[in-house]
């Protein structure tokens, strides 16, 4: 989980491999409504956001009991409670870094439907993990390698 730009498919896509589990991307289960209002430079509301967690939700059941990583931004409480109700064990890897950070990380990805211009509303949505969340945080301002080491880490002792 995280905003835009912090990294999520290229760390879940590695951590997925080092895990030997499945990976998919999120971003690839928006409704193309959606992927409009971004391209737009609109930021999505929670009715957007609805029917794509309840995807999500559906890939995650799906491998509930063999594991697997999905690259999703999860930014409020309630999207992860929502995913949580379709599996319950989900745990969230949050990569975190300040607006320069990701700022910079974001603009190397140039053609994303997410423009640069939304990525201060995502900063403000963001509710981090709560404590009694099952998870980690791990910076993103280190190389993909030290990052996909820490999550193995942190979420193989948060069993």
């Amino acid at each position: 989980m995280g905003v835009s730009g912090s990294g999520k498919s290229t760390v879940g896509a590695a951590l997925a491999q080092r895990l030997r589990v499945p990976f998919a991307d999120a971003d690839d289960l928006h409704p193309p409504a959606n992927i409009a209002k971004m391209s737009a430079g609109e930021p999505l509301d929670d009715d957007d956001r609805y029917p794509w967690l309840e995807a999500i939700g559906e890939w995650l059941a799906e491998r509930c009991d063999t594991g697997g990583v999905i690259s999703c931004s999860a930014l409020k409480r309630k999207y992860r409670d929502q995913l949580r109700r379709h599996c319950e064990g989900t745990r969230f890897l949050h990569l975190t870094g300040t607006p320069e950070v990701i700022g910079r990380r974001q603009a190397s990805r140039p053609g994303h439907f997410m423009p640069a211009s939304l990525l201060q509303s995502q900063f403000a949505t963001l509710e981090p993990l709560a404590a009694d969340e099952r998870g980690c945080v791990v910076d993103v301002d280190q190389s993909i390698d030290e990052i996909v080491d820490a999550a193995a880490a942190a979420l193989g002792d948060s069993e």
